[in-house]
């Protein structure tokens, strides 16, 4: 199996396009994922959607609007809002993490492998066979 982030954007108006996607794949939705962090001394949150991997394919992709959204903890805001409202829409609940910022890493995919690891080992995604 693949695992592989996607990213949209910072969760500006790619946000829209998140909730979109997770709409049209409501059938794949395996969970929606709020990432929190603290990114050059802001606090902020990144949306996730992920969904069952492709069949055939093997591919699960994790949709992500990366760092740009405050953290609702912090700030209420309404991207985030929007990012709740679709949760009750889907009958789901929002997974709450405190990660580490994508500042901390050498590069993005490093950040990616260490985020999909988290998940793997909190069972939230499985682990490769």
């Amino acid at each position: 199996m693949i695992q592989r982030f996607i990213e949209l954007g910072e969760g500006y108006s790619d946000i829209y396009e998140l909730i979109e996607l997770a709409r049209a794949n409501r059938h794949r939705l395996s969970g929606l994922f709020a990432f929190h962090t603290v990114k050059n001394g802001q606090p902020v949150t990144s949306c996730v959607v992920v969904l069952h991997p492709t069949d055939p394919g093997d591919f699960q992709p994790l949709y992500i609007c990366r760092e740009g959204i405050p953290n609702p903890h912090v700030k209420p805001n309404k991207r985030y809002e929007l990012f709740v409202q679709l949760a009750k829409e889907l009958g789901t609940e929002i997974i709450h993490l405190e990660v580490k910022p994508s500042t901390f890493f050498a590069d993005l995919d490093l950040y990616y492998q260490h985020l999909i690891g988290i998940m793997r080992m909190n069972r939230f995604i499985p682990p490769l066979q």
